[in-house]
């Protein structure tokens, strides 16, 4: 799975892209085989005025369906990486059952159309 996270408005300290790796395996490793590539772009919005405006967009590409986009803004970039990574990991996991689900739903009625 190739990680490529992007910083805009701060610079990333080593701690961030860490804590924003770690957690993006943590939560992906299931799906693993199906993900071509993360992308996530981490940004302040206001800059050092502050308030809530740690965004962050994660965008997962997986092979033969539509990739994955989840936003995430909060005061804390890291609570806003863990909402992200979290929603990430469970919209991946439904994306790639409903997959399966519909591909043996398909090989069912096939076998059983020729077997009549």
């Amino acid at each position: 799975m190739q990680i490529d996270i992007q910083a805009r408005n701060f610079s990333l300290t080593n701690a961030l892209r860490s804590h924003t790796e770690r957690r993006l395996r943590f939560a992906l490793t299931c799906c693993e085989d199906h993900i071509q590539r993360v992308v996530i772009r981490l940004s302040d919005i206001n800059g050092p005025r502050g308030g809530v405006d740690k965004h962050c967009h994660l965008q997962v590409v997986l092979a033969g369906l539509p990739d994955v986009v989840i936003e995430d803004t909060e005061a804390d970039l890291y609570v806003a990486i863990d909402r992200a990574t979290g929603r990430a990991g469970r919209t991946v996991g439904r994306r790639l059952a409903r997959q399966r689900d519909t591909a043996r739903s398909s090989d069912l009625h096939s076998t059983v159309s020729i077997s009549q």
